[in-house]
């Protein structure tokens, strides 16, 4: 019988493909565990990184991973899987992310707040797009959808990609469904990193350049965010063929007046 395979709805699970070619479509402790050995990824405490079923001690999460490098990682579990991978493909971004947090979390005054509202809503549904046209990110800030999605959709083909960086968003693209937005933070990058790189570097230096601007202290309000309708990506959903999907003003909202991007 042949196995389940791995989606791939408009190319979004692209950051996660090369670890997934390797395993089964199954939310797999033991598949963590064979797509780390060898590799010696540490969190930004040094702590070499692991993944473990929750322990019952009352630990919190994000202090469990500074403290001793474990993910507290659920089986079969759909979410804490894709977190797992995000680990696996971002690690330097996802470890100053945990850096951030216990930074927070040892002042208790401040434990929980706008700044870490904002990099958990990254955490769970960020993305990171990319494009050699600024015109394209002109659009997408602009909430221009359909002239964004249709009309210049040639060129989101040629000059613009996305890399999902949430594990809640991974996790939901496995059932995509109307209204599935994600966070974003826009690059723009020349046409050699597009046309000539591989995929490995192109994730590697968006993990470098992201991990720098968070751990310098950016991406720390909810509103920095551009929301981005998944669904309307080409590829996504066949109903996006259509140019009158576009209209549809519930899923592709207008830009809220005097909004900051």
């Amino acid at each position: 019988m042949t196995r389940p395979v791995w989606p791939s709805p408009g190319g979004l699970f692209a950051p996660l493909s090369p670890l997934l070619k390797k395993i089964a479509f199954a939310p797999e402790l033991a598949a963590l565990h064979l797509l780390s050995a060898g590799r010696d990824l540490r969190t930004a405490s040094g702590q070499r990184l692991s993944f473990v079923p929750p322990p019952l001690d009352g630990m919190a999460y994000e202090a469990r991973i500074w403290a001793r490098g474990e993910v507290a990682t659920r089986p079969d579990n759909w979410h804490d899987f894709f977190n797992a991978l995000v680990w696996l493909s971002f690690p330097l971004s996802k470890a100053a992310l945990n850096a951030r947090h216990a930074a927070a979390l040892a002042v208790p005054a401040n434990s929980r707040g706008g700044a870490r509202d904002a990099m958990t809503h990254f955490d769970e549904c960020g993305v990171v797009v990319v494009s050699s046209d600024p015109s394209l990110l002109a659009l997408l800030r602009g909430f221009e959808w359909k002239a964004l999605f249709w009309e210049r959709r040639a060129d989101l083909h040629r000059a613009l990609r996305c890399f999902v960086f949430g594990h809640a968003t991974y996790e939901q693209l496995l059932q995509p469904f109307r209204g599935l937005t994600a966070k974003a933070v826009l690059y723009e990058v020349s046409e050699d990193w597009l046309r000539c790189w591989s995929l490995p570097a192109q994730v590697a230096d968006i993990d470098q350049r992201l991990a720098g601007e968070l751990a310098a202290g950016l991406h720390v309000q909810p509103r920095v965010f551009q929301p981005l309708p998944l669904l309307g990506l080409p590829g996504v959903t066949p109903a996006s063929e259509n140019a009158s999907y576009y209209d549809d003003c519930w899923q592709f909202r207008p830009g809220r007046a005097g909004r900051s991007v």
